[in-house]
């Protein structure tokens, strides 16, 4: 029965190979030529085959030898590679983390994650940049960039966080003092709180697979999810809102849940980051965090 190679050996044989000499690879592994020697002697026994032709004024590696040599480097560089990315996994996050996201998203949900990550990890700080541009993550040095809807193709690497759903809800005194909401076709005679999108004000509602489109000069229309929550929450009309947004006020009875079942498509949520080999600890925490949260606590 053939006893295998261990890596320790492995690593004395490529070194021998790469530097083509005993005297050299010892000096490279820093330890004396004569046990390089038995090292390559007791692989040569074990695997039952010559690797190396030995003279005294040259070494050349066999066939043989040239092919375990091939495939010893690939498991050396394997399990180098293997080694190295526990380790990072299990450094401890430090450093700058510098943030993007849109304005919104970013003070109604990315700051309380921000929070929740400094309190985890105090030898991280975070640099937050909310824009609506389209940011550069590569040429303005942003680790991660969490984005809303569907991603364009790039070089860079995604992991999707989660999905944000909607609902639709008013406020109980406007619904005192309206008529009651019992279809979608009812909406027509009630007053919106809309968020505007490239100038349009409309909604397309599905409820599994029904699906109707609500366009209406609204009541009230802003550019700003937020704006549109605390509208709806003053009673001035029935407003579309992200879930983790409305269900506090559900719960404080200041919104009512309207039509349930009806919402538009949610959206879902990626953390876009560099496409590198090992992801900086930093960063990989930081995308955990966010998608326990999704996953935990349902924001969406």
């Amino acid at each position: 029965m053939t006893t295998s190679v261990g890596f320790s050996e492995m690593r004395v044989f490529v070194a021998v190979v790469t530097e083509e000499s005993f005297t050299a690879a010892a000096e490279r592994l820093e330890t004396d030529k004569a046990r390089v020697s038995r090292i390559v002697q007791r692989i040569e026994e074990k695997l039952g085959a010559r690797l190396l032709n030995r003279s005294t004024r040259r070494l050349s590696v066999t066939e043989v030898g040239r092919d375990y040599f091939e495939r010893a480097s690939s498991i050396l560089a394997a399990a180098e590679a293997a080694e190295a990315a526990v380790a990072r996994q299990s450094q401890e996050p430090m450093g700058r983390l510098k943030i993007t996201a849109t304005p919104e998203f970013g003070t109604v949900w990315v700051d309380d994650r921000i929070a929740a990550y400094l309190s985890e990890w105090p030898k991280v700080t975070v640099e937050a940049v909310y824009s609506n541009r389209f940011v550069d993550i590569i040429h303005e040095g942003i680790d991660v960039a969490i984005r809303i809807g569907a991603l364009a193709d790039s070089d860079l690497s995604a992991r999707k966080l989660g999905e944000i759903a909607y609902g639709l809800y008013a406020s109980p005194a406007y619904l005192k003092r309206t008529k009651a909401i019992r279809t979608v076709d009812d909406l027509k005679r009630h007053d919106l709180v809309m968020k505007t999108s490239s100038g349009r004000t409309s909604w397309t509602l599905v409820n599994g697979q029904a699906q109707e489109k609500v366009s209406q000069t609204p009541r009230c229309a802003f550019d700003n999810i937020v704006a549109v929550k605390n509208l709806t929450v003053s009673g001035l009309g029935v407003g579309l809102l992200p879930r983790f947004m409305a269900e506090p006020h559900v719960a404080e009875e200041t919104l009512v849940v309207v039509l349930p079942g009806w919402a538009s498509v949610p959206m879902p949520v990626h953390a876009v980051f560099a496409s590198t080999r090992y992801m900086d600890p930093k960063v990989r925490s930081f995308i955990d965090l966010c998608r326990d949260a999704f996953r935990d606590s349902s924001p969406a």
